[in-house]
């Protein structure tokens, strides 16, 4: 097929599964699902205004990813928070968001290029504000736009369940002052992809990681 004819694929459109996903993963990483409870199908589709099959869908990819253990027995429970095995995550996660970074500089529509921004500045406000909330809301909708952007689903499909467990671990442990900080960074990868130069991109994805780490390290040594 000649280049000048080539249409990139539209991205799949988000299914009912993939609501519930995110608003299980919302309860989950603000803590209102604490570490280590026991998880209640029917208590969780009332929570997320879902059917139970969307939610039952929702908690085996987490399962699968290891945000949700299944004990014999038992049923579901959620998994418990390891502060020193959180330096591997992030360090697999930079792989994989420098390369999504990259592709989205690459491949973003204009109008995903704008979104990404403004979802960054929401998190920049809401950090201004000290509202939890909203920046976790932001934070998600920003991940959502940027992997729609990338076009890249099997990178977007590994780095999910680590993006999970990271913005968990930064609710638990955020201290006065890291909500700005981290929207900081958040805004200059928006930013960077929003410019098209993968190379900036790839940097800014870096520096985002670094600041993880960094951070980790900090909860590590208190």
């Amino acid at each position: 097929m000649p280049i000048s004819n080539y249409r990139k694929p539209p991205a799949p459109k988000r299914r009912v599964a993939d609501l519930a996903y995110d608003r299980i993963e919302a309860l989950i990483s603000k803590l209102v699902i604490a570490p280590g409870s026991l998880i209640v199908e029917a208590e969780l589709a009332e929570m997320t205004q879902l059917g139970r099959t969307p939610v039952r869908e929702a908690l085996m990819r987490m399962v699968s990813s290891g945000l949700i253990e299944q004990q014999p027995r038992r049923g579901l429970r959620v998994s418990n928070i390891d502060v020193v095995d959180h330096l591997d995550l992030i360090e697999t996660r930079r792989g994989l968001e420098t390369l999504i970074a990259t592709c989205s500089a690459r491949r973003a529509t204009t109008l995903q290029r704008k979104a990404l921004v403004a979802c960054a500045k929401n998190m920049i406000i809401a950090s201004e504000r000290g509202n939890l909330g909203d920046y976790m809301t932001a934070d998600q909708e920003l991940d959502n736009v940027n992997h729609e952007a990338c076009c890249n689903f099997s990178a977007v499909k590994a780095v999910v369940p680590l993006i999970v467990q990271c913005r968990r671990f930064w609710y638990r442990y955020q201290a006065d002052g890291e909500i700005t900080e981290a929207a900081r960074y958040h805004l200059l990868l928006a930013e960077a992809i929003s410019s098209g130069s993968e190379p900036e991109a790839a940097a800014s994805a870096g520096e985002l990681m670094d600041y993880l780490e960094r951070f980790t390290r900090r909860v590590i040594n208190a």
